[in-house]
């Protein structure tokens, strides 16, 4: 498998049809099927601004894929932060 960056190569068959695609290919495909532990991932990897930067990017269109993954995206998004809230309180 050959993927531009490494870190694709646990979360391989997003951009099936291009598995060279940058890391924004990659990150909008996860958000458009969208599972926790795999958007969880890439905001360790990414931060978790890149990943809302990336949806707020598909915000734009109104596709049938994106208004079917808007609330378990916003959802997902939430716990996550309020996880990395959680997490800092401790440090």
């Amino acid at each position: 498998m050959s993927v531009a960056n490494p870190f694709w190569n646990k979360h391989h068959g997003l951009v099936w049809s291009n598995p060279d695609a940058d890391d924004c290919a990659h990150i909008r495909a996860a958000l458009l099927k969208p599972r926790f532990g795999r958007l969880l991932d890439i905001a360790l990897e990414f931060g978790l601004g890149r990943l809302r930067a990336e949806w707020a990017e598909l915000q734009g269109d109104d596709s049938v894929e994106i208004v079917r993954a808007r609330l378990p995206v916003e959802r997902i998004l939430a716990h996550i932060e309020k996880g990395f809230t959680l997490a800092a309180g401790r440090n």
